[in-house]
């Protein structure tokens, strides 16, 4: 029996951590990857179905939510997002499409402007948002997807009072089709997108065919307005204010530009300059923008001014499902039951275009920066772990739309802003004074914007908060963690270099660490000597010197280049650049043993200080007590003690 239970937990293991090996190096792998097609992708208006499964799914809950921001003033409200949707956050990812045609998004742009440990900690602070987006539109949507099904007229009471068990049922399963594989399929995203705009589109023209035709219903809405609000120069004052609310129309830019590598470029683009793609990228999200604007301001009017205001509110009819309000008034309850079911299903579809937008951007960037847990390498752990953090959400909002709206637009606007930051550098780097100004006031008026949201609604920026400390303490532990592991990806020695390691091969292979300092005939002579006298090294043997840089100690990976160096005529030294000290000496033992077939052995001096400060140099700076962390290093990585390179320290 408990070899039985052993073999059931090792298959369970294998099954957990499957395609972990194929991510020890930080690449993503599987059905989640974010990898380039490799027959030239698809048309872009394909693509753009992957973005809009997140982007126009959001016609399920906007225009309910707009009305409660909003009231009256909602169609007003709805035109100023549009502006700023056209004017602003357009422009802005039409650049980012250039900047970054692989699909890093703005997040790389920013993390290649900052280096050392603040662009990581600043890296780390933009996922907390971006997890906050992605994991609320998980959980919104399949609120909303609830109440679609719940406020249906066939099922009402039969499901009532259930949106909080369905709304979880509907995170469940979709863990469980990611646990089971999941294929992000751009057929089924485009026959999903297709249908639901559509359906849409005969809402809309039945909706403005009502208001034509009830000529009172216009002339109410507009008396109404002026009673409440005065002149015009009123309305539109409280109209910019009241737009932060609605921000919720302006997600889907960001996953627009992830899916970038599906789209189909020319036979002529290259991996350095892919034309073909940035211009295909461009027309997505243009066209995305335009179709989706069309529908908000098409349906911010109708819902105002045919749906009574007290459906908006919470126990309503409208409330989170206007549009499917309105199919059921006006095209009967057969349509409003096919509208209701196209609907669930895009916005299911739209919380797995969400997980899997996770599962891409985790694995970006936590493993290179030597940021994650062993097993958050592999998908199935970390859907899990999502999907745990998915039903505490949904249970702290009460599986309730208007609450999570606030969360959900602080993750959304503080990505754009970080997006409109990134090309005003950009624009300015590249001396692009008029683009530099102009994406400057892009940038200010999403930052208004965030902090409008932020100060009326801190649910966002808390559960942001949250998540930001949650990824800083997981990743720092793990680095900790992780300190003493190899992480050299590759060596390469020049010329010279091989040719000092093949002349010392020839006896015994002796290194000498030195820490640079002048580099003068004194300073090698005095290191040979104080080496000999504390080893008891015979005057013949020969050594080599070894001499690490380090570049940005907050690197965890990445490939040695080792130089050859002749100084002062008599003295060989290797020179090597890296994030670590220990983890390069290491590397490079390491690499002459194989190539040699010899143990080299490698000679330090102990460093003065407090051991526990010296390790903190270590971790933050790649320096402190090089000898014994070399040691570990080695120890780690070869276990065989027969065949680990020799550490002397005197």
């Amino acid at each position: 029996m408990a070899s039985g239970d052993q073999a059931r937990t090792s298959r369970l293991r294998a099954w957990m951590l499957e395609g972990l090996s194929d991510m020890a190096k930080g690449e993503p792998h599987g059905p989640h990857a974010p990898s380039e097609p490799p027959h030239g992708g698809q048309p872009w208006w394909r693509v753009m179905c992957l973005t809009g499964v997140d982007y126009f799914s959001t016609l399920g809950y906007q225009p309910g939510i707009a009305a409660l921001a909003a009231g009256l003033l909602s169609p007003v409200a709805t035109i100023v997002l549009v502006i700023v949707t056209l004017v602003g956050a357009l422009p802005v990812y039409r650049r980012v499409a250039e900047e970054s045609p692989h699909g890093e998004g703005s997040i790389a742009m920013l993390e290649r402007l900052l280096s050392f440990w603040k662009g990581k900690l600043f890296v780390l602070t933009l996922l907390g948002f971006a997890a906050t987006d992605f994991l609320i539109t998980i959980t919104l949507s399949a609120a909303d997807a609830s109440t679609h099904l719940v406020e249906n007229p066939h099922l009402a009471d039969a499901l009532h009072n259930s949106q909080m068990v369905i709304t979880l049922g509907l995170v469940a399963l979709l863990g469980a089709v990611f646990l089971k594989g999941f294929l992000e399929a751009i057929g089924v995203a485009f026959v999903l997108v297709g249908i639901y705009l559509a359906l849409n589109a005969v809402v809309v023209v039945t909706g403005l065919w009502h208001v034509v035709t009830k000529g009172h219903v216009i002339t109410d809405w507009t008396t109404a307005l002026t009673t409440e609000h005065g002149n015009a120069f009123a309305m539109i004052g409280v109209a910019l204010l009241v737009f932060p609310k609605l921000a919720l129309g302006l997600s889907g830019f960001e996953t627009g530009v992830a899916v970038m590598p599906h789209v189909k470029g020319d036979p002529d683009d290259t991996e350095a300059s892919p034309k073909g793609r940035i211009r295909g990228a461009k027309k997505l999200l243009t066209t995305a923008a335009v179709i989706m604007s069309v529908f908000l301001v098409c349906t911010s009017f109708i819902t105002t001014l045919l749906i009574p205001e007290k459906e908006f509110k919470t126990g309503g009819q409208a409330n989170g499902r206007a549009l499917a309000y309105l199919a059921h008034e006006y095209l009967g309850s057969t349509f409003g039951t096919v509208y209701d079911v196209s609907t669930i299903a895009i916005l299911w579809f739209a919380g797995a275009s969400a997980m899997a937008g996770l599962l891409n951007l985790m694995p970006r960037y936590l493993p290179r920066y030597g940021m994650a847990p062993h097993w958050a390498r592999a998908v199935r752990p970390m859907v899990i772990v999502f999907i745990l953090v998915a039903f505490l959400v949904t249970w702290i909002f009460d599986a309730n739309v208007d609450k999570q709206g606030g969360a959900y637009a602080t993750g959304v606007l503080v990505l754009i802003s970080s997006a409109a930051i990134a090309v005003t550098i950009a624009a300015h780097k590249a001396r692009q004074r008029n683009w530099t100004i102009g994406f400057a006031v892009i940038s200010a008026v999403f930052l208004y914007t965030t902090v409008v949201n932020v100060i009326e609604r801190p649910d966002g920026v808390k559960i942001g908060a949250c998540f930001i400390a949650g990824i800083i303490l997981v990743s720092l532990a793990s680095r900790l963690a992780r300190a003493f592991e190899l992480r050299v990806t590759s060596v390469t020695l020049d010329d010279l270099a091989e040719r000092f390691v093949r002349d010392i091969a020839s006896r015994r292979i002796r290194f000498v660490a030195n820490e640079p300092d002048k580099r003068d005939i004194a300073e090698y002579r005095e290191k040979i000597d104080q080496i000999r006298h504390d080893n008891d090294v015979p005057v013949q043997e020969d050594f080599v010197f070894v001499e690490v840089t380090v570049l940005d100690p907050s690197e965890f990976e990445g490939g040695l280049n080792v130089r050859g160096e002749v100084l002062h005529g008599r003295y060989r030294v290797l020179t090597l650049e890296g994030s670590s000290i220990p983890n390069a000496l290491a590397a490079l033992l390491l690499h002459v043993r194989d190539i040699t077939g010899q143990n080299p052995h490698i000679y330090f001096e102990w460093t003065e200080g407090n051991p526990f400060t010296n390790f903190l140099r270590f971790f933050l700076f790649g320096q402190g007590e090089v000898a014994p962390v070399t040691r570990e290093v080695l120890r780690e990585a070869e276990p065989d003690r027969s065949r680990r390179p020799r550490v002397h320290v005197g």
